[in-house]
């Protein structure tokens, strides 16, 4: 997938989302500009007739189904429903329909419409403790929904666990393919996936400890205004383990020394809301493993995106291969 996101192809995304705007009856003259790229390409659209813009999301081809897409508006509409969380809700088009199409090479793109919600990504470098603290018992009442809820006939999301992630035809890649990964690497981080398959085997999938959760809850996905945290692009939400929540919270920052600070914030906001055990917060190495090694593999498949060139590269395998060193050591992640 490297190269996909040249920018002869974005400017056909945007042409391709400019060709919608009507469906959600924006003006003709609306501004639509790029926002970011990842698993997707999202734009942001400013109609000069309307008080806030329009968030667009072009999705990435051959990665979510359109019933995978259908599926995460309906339980972001039944978490705003049942105000378990601040997220941006979806725009239905004029026809009523949720999901746009356009073709682009013989492919057919699927597009999303969202309202804007204010707010700034948290300061990496500031006092992150309290907004992880907000952040755990965010997660509380995700995880609460997710065990209470039922979902509509035919929801259909991908599940994150060793197989889906490391296995025969991983989700994100595979890790193999990291950046200057050397043949000793490769046998480290192969030791690695073999400890995190046994470790995750023995603590098991029951419905105390894996579920529906958003996947993805790190600090690009938070918006801060004022006292409000809200949270966006459920894009990854999917069935996994409820700690994973943590580990995808501090995605980029694992070598980071806060961690343990962030994690100590985020499991005291997650028990002011719900119970949470002893024997869960112990699995939070583990899935800071399972993360980084997801992550690594990402990077490799998807090295044109800025969030890949952000990491380092080659520098995010070396950290990767430091962390796991540490992790089979039997020292913190």
């Amino acid at each position: 997938m490297a190269g996909l996101y040249h920018s002869d192809f974005v400017d056909r995304l945007q042409a391709g989302a400019k060709g919608l705007l009507t469906q959600w009856k924006l003006a003709p003259e609306t501004e639509v500009r790029l926002l970011s790229l990842s698993e997707n390409a999202t734009f942001r659209a400013d109609d000069p007739g309307r008080d806030s813009p329009v968030i667009l999301r072009v999705h990435r081809p051959n990665y979510h189904s359109e019933s995978e897409i259908a599926s995460e508006l309906a339980w972001i509409a039944a978490l705003r429903q049942d105000g378990a969380v601040e997220t941006p809700a979806p725009l239905p088009m004029a026809d009523g329909n949720l999901i746009a199409r356009f073709e682009d090479d013989g492919q057919i793109r699927h597009v999303v419409a969202f309202d804007f919600m204010p707010g700034q990504e948290p300061d990496p470098e500031g006092d992150l403790a309290a907004g992880f603290e907000t952040l755990g018992a965010i997660s509380a009442r995700l995880h609460a929904h997710t065990r209470t809820w039922t979902p509509p006939a035919g929801f259909t999301r991908k599940t994150w666990n060793h197989d889906t992630a490391f296995g025969a035809d991983p989700l994100w890649g595979d890790w193999r393919a990291a950046l200057g990964l050397t043949a000793d690497g490769r046998k480290t981080l192969e030791r690695l996936s073999d400890a995190l398959r046994d470790r995750l085997a023995a603590y098991g999938a029951g419905p105390d400890r894996f579920g529906l959760v958003h996947a993805d809850l790190r600090l690009a996905n938070l918006l801060v205004d004022g006292d409000r945290l809200g949270v966006i692009d459920f894009d990854d939400c999917g069935f996994s383990w409820f700690i994973y929540d943590f580990a995808a919270a501090i995605s980029f920052l694992e070598t980071n020394p806060i961690v343990p600070d962030l994690q100590e914030a985020w499991v005291r906001g997650y028990r002011s809301v719900a119970a949470l055990s002893d024997e869960h917060v112990e699995m939070i190495p583990t899935f800071i493993m399972f993360r980084r090694l997801l992550l690594t593999a990402w990077i490799a498949s998807h090295r044109e995106t800025e969030t890949a060139r952000e990491a380092g590269l080659e520098a995010y395998t070396q950290g990767t291969l430091d962390l796991a060193e540490a992790y089979l050591n039997g020292g913190a992640a």
